[in-house]
C-alpha cells in the first residue's frame, strides 16, 4: 500500500519537528525553566518566533544559517539535532512498523536525545530525566511484559554495578549521573541488553576519544560526556540486541 510506503518519511518528518522541540528542552531544562511556556523566542534579538521557524533545519537551509528577524547566526547544533531525531525516528519506523516496540522506541529516543544534548552542553545528566527514563522503564515492564521483571531487575543492578566499579577505579572519570542512567537503561532493556548496552557505550568511548586524542582535540585529562556513548549504546541494543549477542556467541564464544 501508498501509506506504507510513504510511513517512514512521515516519521522523519514528525521527527524533525519533534528534534525543534526536545532542543528546546536541552536548553530549557538546565535553566530551571518551562518547556510550554512562555513561546519560544529568537535567543538573539527575543522576538517571538512564528510557527514557520519552529524548524531550524529547514531555516538553516532556507535562510543560510541566518535568523529571520535579526540576521543572527543559526547554531548548527539545531538542524543537527533535528536531523538526528528525524533519522533516529525513521529507523524505528522501518525497524519495528506500526507496533508497540516503535512507540517504545520514539519514546526512549526522545528522552536519549535530551539527556545526550545536555550532557554534552553542561556535562551534567539532570535528576528528572533519570527518573523520567526510569518511568518509562517501569511502564515497558507492567505493561508489555518486556523486558520480565526478573529481566529488568538484573537489567537495572549489573549496569549499576559494572559502571560504579568502573567510576571507581577511574577515580572521578565517570559522574553519578552516568552511573544513574545506566542503571535506568538496564531497567529498560532487561539482561543481557541492558549490561551490553554499557558495554558498548565504554568502546565508542573509548574509540572517540582515541580519535580525540589523535587529532589533538583533546588530552587525556580532558572530560568527555559519557551520557551520548550511554544513550548510543542503548538505543543500538533496542534495535539490533538480540542480532548482536547472536553474533556475539557464535563468532566470538
Amino acid at each position: 500500500m501508498v501509506f506504507f510506503d510513504v510511513l517512514p518519511y512521515i516519521f522523519f518528518i514528525t521527527g524533525i519537528v519533534v528534534g525543534s522541540f526536545l532542543h528546546v528542552c536541552a536548553y530549557r531544562i538546565p535553566r530551571g525553566e518551562s518547556i510550554l511556556f512562555p513561546p519560544s523566542r529568537c535567543t538573539c534579538c527575543g522576538r517571538r518566533i512564528k510557527a514557520v521557524d519552529l524548524a531550524p533545519l529547514l531555516n538553516y537551509l532556507w535562510l543560510k544559517s541566518r535568523r529571520r528577524f535579526c540576521g543572527g547566526k543559526i547554531s548548527i547544533s539545531h538542524p543537527l539535532v533535528e536531523l538526528l531525531t528525524g533519522l533516529l525516528f525513521m529507523t524505528a519506523c522501518l525497524r519495528f512498523g506500526l507496533s508497540i516496540e516503535l512507540i517504545k522506541a520514539l519514546l526512549l529516543t526522545s528522552i536519549l536525545v535530551v539527556i545526550s544534548i545536555i550532557d554534552m552542553e553542561y556535562l551534567i545528566i539532570p535528576n528528572k530525566l533519570i527518573v523520567i527514563v526510569l518511568f518509562l522503564g517501569a511502564i515497558f515492564v507492567i505493561f508489555t511484559g518486556e523486558p520480565a521483571v526478573l529481566s529488568a531487575l538484573m537489567g537495572f543492578g549489573a549496569a549499576f554495578l559494572f559502571l560504579l566499579a568502573l567510576a571507581l577505579a577511574s577515580r572521578g572519570g565517570i559522574g553519578g549521573g552516568d552511573i544513574k542512567l545506566a542503571a535506568v537503561i538496564g531497567l529498560c532493556l532487561g539482561w543481557p541488553n541492558g549490561i551490553t548496552a554499557v558495554l558498548l557505550a565504554c568502546l565508542l568511548a573509548g574509540l572517540a576519544g582515541l580519535i580525540l586524542i589523535l587529532l589533538r582535540i583533546k588530552n587525556r585529562k580532558d572530560l568527555i560526556p559519557f551520557g551520548p556513548f550511554l544513550a548510543a549504546g542503548a538505543l543500538i541494543m533496542f534495535h539490533s540486541g538480540y542480532e548482536i549477542i547472536s553474533w556475539y556467541l557464535k563468532h566470538l564464544l
